[in-house]
């Protein structure tokens, strides 16, 4: 029953929204809720509805579907009632005793804040079926807590409700397709929620009830119950819209039968968003906490949209982040609240920008989109040159250089209190291998396109050729992670030399790539992704727990991260070759990551990392689902076709 805790369930609404709880229907995360409504897409969300607390009645006597806990109890134990649950193609339960049953279904409608939840009777007798709405008002961030100035006031209606929650908020709507609805105000007061303690974070809250819907159900009748901030939908009706919504989740995929594959893809399709502000495409980083990050899209895209040939999706986002370049760069985040300022300090963001503006140039040809951004490309190149915010700029060895007191530039960006957990100030390997890359991809294009080129660029990467393996290389044959030319070396053993054997343009001999992956095989892969130090090195940090002061200074310190599987197997293929052994050899290693696909933490979703020490009991931390952790296994599926080969064939 403990498992029933652990599993999350996640619906997205392409606008940044969500649905998400405990498969027990517990709340046991602040993030969790059956509403958090995007307001600004894919920004400024807000949950506004927590849950729904079903009772069955039936022979006199009350059977409550629902879970809480609460302090030193859990209260109710609706859990107990469950037989069955799946997640595909939509979240469904099978409640039971030998004297009723019930099937409970939930959706959200793709492209609109709204959520609907149906309920079919599948016994053979009736029972009366009473659902109370759980509502709340807070940022999605923040726990909500009781407040006089939440007075839910509400509109009644005999089919809906329309309420706001405070004065001046926008009203949320609550309708259905049968029953009375009945008022009957309420605090649901000290809800515990276990995740975010185990996080270190605010792990109390309060709900809020107005009422609750009663109806009397008979064998095969359904109720649909909808929430939405949409006034429109008020109107519309729910049966039609359900099934319309439940006829695009269960859309068979006409490509590759392998299931994985399939259902790969299926998750990968909740990181897709429309952003209001641009009107355009983006990407989550993550859910249930991250926005659109320009890092993780730039990473992500290539496997969520390019390598599976959406050409359209894709080359929206990529307007997105152009559109948004300042000084040479493009933002590291969009901010979840959508009156906040686009934080720009990423040094690597703008370069992925690069391969993944090449890789979509590979796959659909589109020499006028490429031509239209070539200005920008050449823009990005001559603020890097001259030098750009946070100190970047270009050295006299033509190493790129940044970095400055307070400031976090790379993808290993914790930060607490101030202080950067690893700085890497200086001149990155992972970062140098990317500016290789991206003068050599503008080069590059220059050509395919017939386009003016400046010679200067040949000139910057013949030094940068010349002096990176006299820099970089140390005497073990590996590379340093980080160097500042006539200064300090960094030792510490890290992934990011990785990047050096898989970015298009490659920077190293045979012999010098194959000496480096085996080190990286040695020393930090996991079949779960890949260390972010190596266990030797005095600063590795096992585990990743506890408040945000602890868990940040283990997110670098040999946390393990599953993006990075695409990279060490691709270099894998590069190195050893992609025969038909190689392929059943990396499907064979990916079995673990497979399991904790569909039976560990976030269901049918892959988590942001793993513990350092032991990533092998499947158990993910940080965030239920990351985009580039999906992105890597769909783009490595999908360069190397290995769905070809999976074991897991449809008939």
């Amino acid at each position: 029953m403990h498992e029933l805790f652990d599993q999350e369930w996640l619906l997205t609404n392409g606008l940044g929204g969500y649905a998400s709880s405990s498969v027990s229907s517990a709340n046991t995360r602040h993030y969790h809720g059956l509403l958090i409504s995007a307001f600004k897409p894919p920004s400024d969300r807000k949950l506004l509805v927590a849950k729904v607390e079903e009772r069955v009645f039936m022979n006199g006597q009350y059977s409550d579907l629902s879970t809480n806990q609460y302090p030193n109890i859990i209260y109710p134990d609706g859990a107990r009632y469950i037989q069955k649950f799946m997640t595909k193609p939509l979240p469904i339960w099978n409640y039971g005793t030998e004297e009723w049953q019930l099937e409970k279904r939930i959706t959200m409608v793709q492209g609109s804040n709204t959520t609907l939840l149906q309920y079919t009777n599948t016994g053979r007798a009736s029972f009366t079926l009473e659902m109370h709405p759980l509502y709340a008002y807070t940022d999605y961030h923040n726990t909500f807590h009781e407040n006089p100035t939440f007075d839910f006031y509400t509109i009644f209606a005999p089919d809906h409700l329309k309420t706001y929650p405070l004065y001046g908020s926008p009203p949320l709507f609550t309708s259905w397709t049968a029953g009375n609805f009945l008022e009957a105000r309420d605090w649901y007061r000290n809800v515990q929620l276990p995740k975010s303690q185990e996080r270190g974070l605010h792990s109390d809250c309060d709900y809020y009830r107005i009422g609750y819907l009663k109806i009397q159900l008979k064998p095969n009748q359904q109720i649909i119950l909808c929430f939405t901030v949409d006034g429109d939908m008020v109107s519309k009706d729910l049966k039609k819209l359900w099934a319309l919504e439940y006829n695009k989740a269960s859309i068979q995929s006409k490509g590759p039968k392998s299931i994985f594959y399939n259902d790969l893809l299926r998750s990968g399709n909740q990181f897709l968003v429309s952003r209001e502000s641009t009107k355009s495409k983006s990407i989550i980083a993550g859910y249930h906490w991250f926005a659109d990050w320009g890092r993780d899209t730039m990473i992500s895209m290539r496997g969520l949209t390019i390598a599976t040939g959406r050409k359209a999706i894709s080359k929206s986002i990529l307007s997105t982040f152009f559109g948004s370049i300042d000084l040479g760069m493009i933002p590291d985040r969009f901010p979840d609240n959508g009156n906040d300022t686009v934080a720009y300090n990423s040094m690597d963001a703008t370069l992925w920008l690069f391969i993944a503006t090449y890789e979509y140039y590979h796959k659909f040809g589109d020499t006028v989109f490429i031509k239209k951004r070539m200005k920008a490309l050449k823009e990005i190149l001559e603020h890097h040159v001259t030098g750009t915010r946070c100190h970047i700029h270009v050295t006299d060895e033509g190493l790129l250089f940044g970095g400055q007191e307070g400031e976090q530039l790379t993808w290993m960006d914790a930060m607490v209190n101030g202080k950067v957990i690893t700085p890497r100030m200086g001149c990155p390997v992972e970062i140098n291998a990317l500016w290789y890359n991206a003068l050599r991809i503008y080069q590059f294009f220059c050509k395919e396109l017939q386009s003016p080129y400046d010679k200067k660029y040949d000139g910057l990467i013949s030094k940068f050729e010349t002096n990176f393996p006299k820099m970089f290389l140390n005497k073990q044959g590996t590379l340093y992670d980080v160097i500042v030319p006539n200064g300090s070396n960094g030792n510490s053993f890290r992934p990011n030399q990785l990047f050096c054997l898989s970015l298009p343009f490659r920077l190293l001999n045979p012999q010098q790539e194959k000496c480096i992956f085996e080190a990286i095989k040695s020393k930090l892969y996991t079949p779960f992704g890949l260390r972010t130090l190596a266990m030797d090195d005095p600063n590795f940090i096992g585990s990743y727990q506890g408040d945000q002061w602890s868990r940040d200074h283990a997110y670098h310190q040999g946390t393990v991260w599953p993006f990075l599987l695409y990279d060490y197997f691709h270099s894998f293929f590069r190195i050893y070759g992609k025969s038909h052994k190689n392929k059943k050899k990396v499907l064979a290693e990916l079995t673990d990551l497979k399991v904790h696909f569909y039976d560990h933490n976030g269901l049918y979703c892959i988590s942001e990392i793993f513990d350092g020490l032991k990533p092998n009991q499947g158990k993910g931390k940080g965030c239920i689902q990351q985009a580039w952790s999906v992105s890597a296994l769909i783009k490595l599926y999908t360069d190397y076709e290995l769905y070809k080969l999976d074991g897991d064939q449809t008939s």
